[in-house]
């Protein structure tokens, strides 16, 4: 889906400040809401199979079907962001998502018409109606809103992208809303057991080992991107190299250097996050609603590196241009590290059931995970304050500190350590010293002490 982000093609006499204004700022947009509606069907697919345990070839041919529609997003989106004046693309983006929800719906039914492809709590309980309908509620919800935002977008397209956004945060609505009838009229009786047990399936956040997954699947995606990006753009024509470069190979690649300064530089980039994101879930034991919804965002960025090293290796003349394409690249490295950040400070609230003891405060790893997770922020913020302050800045500046990068990873390990053992010893010598004022004291006198 980042494709037709990634690929927008800005000439080197265009201004870039204008392009992203008119033309990427609403792509982006476009982007980031539609890959958090795609991720959404993703949790939902996943619930979904958590309650139908097991499956026959009629269930495997709907999934197969609903799978279709799902890799068929992307051109719908690419209408979207080519066109997001035009209602064309929006309405076939709905339909499609109107169309996953009727065949998930179609799975539902089928599983409880034949009751031994459920789970087993579902097969035990004697309220398997109430299970079907309560599940076909919760599944039909984004459906009904998309249906309605095709509708809108014939008549008013701003409303429908608001719909289309409201699919997202829609539980966490649903939430606010319960939390202020709560207040405001005070608590119901408790639901039956048999719903509390379906809500786990359906409404609890999913298992890190699949939110894990996932992340995994769109780093590995952004990687082989960027690879496809050089073998595409950057292999030189056996002509020119012939006409041009008289039959010098390396001549004619030495063209293409700062392609390939970029790639490395992006793929630096892309691994550490990646190495980032695994060293924080490997001390995450529990997820939450508003972790997973905080890693979405965040792997929403990871997506826009392609992006990045599209405009950092184009504009490479000193201007303007070149100046502006660092800044769009340090936004979205801060914003999909920031949201990293942003996990472990939410574990920490709830630390007990989230977290591991090594990253709880106090904990051998917590000052390195504070440390680790604070660098991408920090090298992006600095890096986008340079490009304000000095007017000789580069792509090429800008990349040698992207790849310098992992050596700081090491220093910060180094640094932390030490800082820990300085701080170790500082406060043990303040403990013996206190140790040996008591000592002293309890050998004087009542007398001496006194005075």
């Amino acid at each position: 889906m980042i494709l037709p982000v990634a690929h927008t093609k800005i000439h080197p006499d265009q201004k870039l400040g204008e392009n992203i204004q008119q033309l990427l700022l609403t792509k982006i947009a476009v982007y980031l809401v539609t890959f958090l509606i795609v991720t959404v069907a993703w949790a939902a697919h996943v619930r979904l199979f958590q309650v139908i345990a097991q499956i026959d070839d009629v269930l495997a041919l709907l999934n197969l079907a609903c799978m279709m529609l799902i890799t068929f997003l992307p051109y719908s989106f690419a209408l979207m962001a080519a066109f997001p004046h035009v209602p064309v693309g929006v309405s076939m983006f709905s339909a499609c998502a109107v169309v996953i929800g009727l065949i998930q719906a179609g799975i539902v039914v089928y599983g409880f018409y034949h009751p031994n492809l459920l789970n087993h709590q579902i097969q035990a309980s004697e309220n398997r109606a109430v299970y079907q309908r309560h599940i076909l509620e919760i599944i039909l919800r984004g459906p009904v809103i998309c249906f309605l935002a095709a509708i809108i977008s014939f008549f008013f397209i701003p409303v429908s992208y608001v719909l289309l956004g409201l699919v997202i945060f829609f539980p966490f609505v649903i939430r606010l809303i319960i939390w202020c009838k709560t207040k405001t009229v005070g608590s119901k009786e408790e639901e039956p057991r048999s719903l509390e047990t379906f809500t786990f399936y359906l409404s609890e956040p999913l298992s890190k080992e699949r939110m894990e997954a996932f992340s995994d699947g769109v780093y590995a995606i952004v990687a082989t991107l960027l690879i496809l990006d050089i073998c595409e753009d950057n292999v030189p024509d056996s002509r020119d190299v012939k006409d041009k470069f008289h039959d010098s190979l390396i001549e004619a690649l030495n063209e293409y250097g700062r392609n390939f300064l970029a790639y490395f530089a992006s793929f630096v980039t892309t691994g550490l996050l990646w190495f980032v994101h695994h060293s924080l879930f490997f001390h995450i034991t529990k997820t939450t609603q508003f972790m997973g919804l905080l890693n979405t965002f965040s792997l929403a960025f990871i997506g826009g590196l392609p992006l990045a090293y599209q405009l950092t290796s184009e504009f490479v003349e000193k201007s303007q241009n070149e100046i502006e394409a660092i800044q769009v690249s340090c936004v979205i490295t801060f914003f999909a590290s920031i949201f990293q950040f942003a996990i472990w400070i939410t574990a920490l609230f709830h630390e007990r059931e989230t977290l591991d003891h090594l990253a709880r405060y106090g904990g051998e790893e917590h000052a390195f995970m504070f440390a680790k997770l604070a660098l991408y922020p920090c090298v992006s913020l600095g890096a986008f304050f340079l490009t304000c302050l000095l007017s000789k800045f580069s792509t090429a500046i800008f990349h040698i500190m992207q790849i310098i990068v992992p050596f700081a990873f090491l220093a910060l390990r180094l640094l932390v350590r030490m800082s820990l053992a300085i701080i170790r010893s500082v406060s043990s010598a303040s403990r013996r010293k206190h140790v040996v004022l008591d000592e002293e004291e309890t050998r004087l006198s009542p007398a001496e002490t006194l005075s």
